[in-house]
């Protein structure tokens, strides 16, 4: 039983290990995205989708470790998660992880990771198959989106400054604040990918699990505080 559709950033500011005396600048974005976690606590499941430089999917039995971006901050995927923690899980997981581990340690997470440059085509079609299976069964399953908006806001982004950016943004948070897949459908990939907004795939992803507009829609954060689009939200069906 799909229960929401939920989707949040990828920062990995938000875990407090990792950002030293400035834990406080992340606060409430910090705030905004476990209580989008403790909202989604009452799932079985979450199927995570997010993107990176390939494909690849991560199993509910993975472990992970932030290590890599500063911090030996180890993560689970699920129950029975077991191993080394794995330093090279790619950075969806490692917050799907993380939010998991501190609001839900009950449900697990399955990982799918879409290429950046995945066709919007191909991304319909996983987020179709995809809700096929979230509404398989009584079992309360929800969607987790984790991906961001441009990465060229300011000056001091990580992608400096791409004047386009504002707009693209603004569209991105119109779509979700209306909950309107077609919205997302229409972000340009070759526009997106000048303007450094690398979760577009995931976003086109939550488009297709949504085929038809969700029945509440909703924005708790909404900002660029590092010159990238972060924000958190969710769709209920």
């Amino acid at each position: 039983m799909f229960i929401a559709g939920a989707f949040v950033p990828s920062p990995p500011l938000l875990v407090p290990e990792l950002n030293g005396l400035a834990v406080a600048e992340t606060d409430e974005l910090r705030r905004a995205v476990l209580d989008i976690a403790r909202q989604l606590a009452a799932a079985t499941d979450w199927v995570v989708v997010g993107t990176g430089d390939t494909s690849t999917e991560v199993l509910p039995t993975a472990r992970g470790t932030f290590r890599g971006y500063g911090a030996d901050v180890p993560v689970a995927l699920g129950p029975a998660a077991a191993g080394e923690p794995d330093p090279e899980l790619p950075l969806a997981a490692l917050v799907a992880g993380w939010m998991r581990d501190r609001v839900a340690p009950r449900t697990s997470v399955e990982v799918h990771i879409l290429a950046d440059d995945t066709d919007p085509g191909t991304c319909v079609n996983l987020g179709e198959k995809l809700r096929e299976r979230l509404d398989a069964d009584s079992v309360p399953r929800a969607l987790l989106v984790v991906a961001d908006g441009p990465a060229t806001l300011t000056a001091k982004a990580p992608g400096a400054f791409d004047p386009r950016s504002g707009t693209v943004d603004a569209g991105l948070a119109d779509a979700l604040t209306a909950g309107d897949p077609d919205a997302l459908l229409a972000l340009d990939p070759g526009l997106c990918s000048e303007v450094r907004l690398g979760g577009r795939a995931a976003w086109q992803t939550l488009a297709g699990v949504f085929t038809a507009p969700p029945d509440s829609a909703t924005v708790t954060y909404s900002a660029a505080p590092y010159g990238v689009g972060y924000h958190a939200g969710m769709w209920c069906p």
